[in-house]
């Protein structure tokens, strides 16, 4: 599978989902890939970053990191920084904030969308991440390592998140889909 900027633009024009967010991010993650620096950490006001939902073989559980800076639990994932084939990215992401080295593809395109706010920091601006995920799979015996970017990695219960993340819509809206995908396999 060839992955780049047009194949984003393809999967976006193709994507749908029974979560009405979604069908508004799909016309803005448009929008903004009409921009030759969509994929760049610089570009504002949000540039396009690739994340993964990592679900263990019995898919009651995800893996997920405590990000250091935002203070939650979040799937892996950042910035593309020029890197156009967005699974990649997400694939790469997910392997140095997690210590994990071996995930297989669940899903053969985007798994879920999502633009939300980050907050300034000291020589950057507050500005949007443009997220696209990828649905995976690794082994939850696999030993797990916690990144400098992190404050912890954890296998979660998926029945469980709703204590830990229930503000956090988009990570609720990925256990849902997540569910709803194991439930017709």
């Amino acid at each position: 599978m060839i992955v780049n900027r047009d194949w984003v633009i393809s999967a976006l024009t193709n994507y749908s989902s029974a979560f009405n967010e979604e069908q508004v991010f799909v016309k803005q993650f448009l929008n903004l890939l009409e921009h030759p620096d969509a994929f760049q950490r610089h570009h504002l006001p949000g540039h396009i970053t690739g994340s993964s939902w990592i679900l263990d073989s019995s898919r009651k559980f995800v893996l997920l990191v405590h990000h250091g800076t935002l203070n939650k639990w979040l799937q892996p994932g950042g910035h593309a920084d020029g890197e156009e084939n967005i699974l990649n990215v997400a694939l790469r992401e997910a392997q140095e904030e997690t210590g994990v080295n071996h995930f297989q593809l669940l899903y053969p395109t985007i798994f879920d969308l999502d633009i939300h706010p980050i907050p300034a920091r000291a020589n950057f601006p507050d500005h949007l991440h443009y997220d696209i995920r990828f649905l995976l799979e690794a082994d939850k015996h696999e030993k797990i390592i916690v990144s400098e970017e992190s404050h912890d990695v954890a296998w979660m219960p998926i029945d469980e998140l709703k204590k830990l993340t229930e503000d956090n819509r988009s990570v609720m809206r990925m256990a849902e889909k997540a569910r709803r995908l194991t439930a017709k396999s």
